[in-house]
């Protein structure tokens, strides 16, 4: 067994510099509480991503965009028809399975399973015009969309930081003109020249021994070269203006004092206090790219045919509105759920990652 005892304080001493223990008090319950719930060390990243996890609209929209991208990669895996397959029975193509209803088969395909007693894979959204399965087309349409905004993100996020943070830490006249050249390129159409490049790609460079780049046609390739060469410039603009206040701390001149070199200063010092910026821009600039796409592509810009794309496929169904409007319903809401979903979670960034929008 145990004994507690008490320990006396000790008493303070005639003119001892020592403080006197009778001026302290015990610490209480809630101060003790105190000590056990402050916060732990973090890092900035983890830090918004907690306060990004809170925020219930973008959790329904992480959730909504992971079950469209597992359905974008295990769809094709598990319907047994490709996107410019055209429904057949026994080898035969069935002219009666086009325009059918989300879960129709035609009559071909019923007395085929009468005959066998199998059971057909349904279509899920009905067929096309072409006796093509819908269902597959609009995933495959969701994956071109996918692919052109996550690109362009990509090509904004290079592009747009590199010339942004050489524009604002160099100042002076570099700024100067590295800016005009900004002000020149905010200036051109876009497009136009998507419309101008499709047309001198299409007379001049022969894609179809390209495995992706043939499928996708020379008005797509047009659009990622105009992504490379317009959509940055809102980036660049916003990490100059973050780095033109950063480079003024005094961290980034006791870099410069110890010789660090420009490149060195920009990446360890500067531009990790402008990764808010950073993040929620190129979160918002993914829908910005997946609707321009879907327009382009609705007004007969985007991808080459037969592959599909969102807003093809919602320009077809636009003639038969009336007689099969879920044709339309289906490329709609698709794009709608997606452009949505992006823009709340740009929207959560902004606040979870945004230094003067703590709380």
């Amino acid at each position: 067994m145990t004994e507690n005892y008490d320990i006396p304080t000790p008493k303070k001493r005639l003119l001892s510099l020592q403080i006197d223990p009778k001026k302290f008090e015990k610490a209480t319950d809630e101060e003790k509480k105190q000590q056990d719930v402050m916060a732990e060390s973090t890092t900035f990243f983890k830090d918004g991503m907690r306060r990004l996890m809170k925020n219930p609209l973008a959790v329904i929209s992480m959730i909504i965009l992971v079950l469209v991208i597992v359905v974008m990669i295990f769809a094709p895996a598990v319907v047994p028809y490709g996107y410019e397959e055209i429904i057949t029975v026994e080898g035969v193509r069935d002219k009666q399975a086009a325009n059918m209803k989300p879960f129709e088969f035609s009559p071909k395909e019923q007395a085929y399973m009468e005959k066998y007693n199998v059971r057909i894979f349904p279509h899920i959204m009905g067929t096309d015009e072409l006796c093509r399965d819908y269902f597959i087309r609009v995933v495959y349409g969701t994956r071109v969309s996918f692919f052109v905004g996550i690109f362009a993100s990509f090509m904004v996020l290079i592009i747009g930081t590199i010339y942004g943070a050489i524009s604002g830490y160099a100042g002076g006249r570099t700024d100067l003109i590295m800016m005009r050249i900004v002000d020149i390129i905010y200036s051109l159409p876009d497009i136009l020249i998507i419309i101008l490049l499709s047309v001198v790609l299409r007379e001049t460079l022969d894609l179809s021994h390209v495995p992706l780049l043939g499928k996708l046609g020379s008005n797509m390739v047009s659009m990622f070269i105009v992504f490379g060469l317009l959509y940055w410039v809102g980036m660049a603009r916003l990490v100059r203006g973050q780095i033109l206040t950063v480079k003024e701390n005094e961290y980034v001149l006791a870099a410069k004092s110890m010789g660090a070199s420009s490149g060195r200063i920009i990446r360890k010092h500067i531009l990790p206090n402008c990764l808010s910026v950073i993040i929620i821009t190129t979160a918002q600039e993914i829908p910005s790219a997946i609707f321009t796409e879907s327009y382009l592509s609705f007004i007969g810009l985007g991808v080459a045919l037969p592959m599909p794309s969102l807003g093809s496929l919602a320009n077809a169904a636009r003639s038969g509105m009336q007689s099969y409007p879920w044709k339309l319903v289906f490329p709609a809401v698709a794009i709608i759920l997606i452009v949505l979903a992006f823009n709340l979670i740009g929207d959560a960034m902004r606040d979870a990652f945004d230094p003067k929008l703590k709380q």
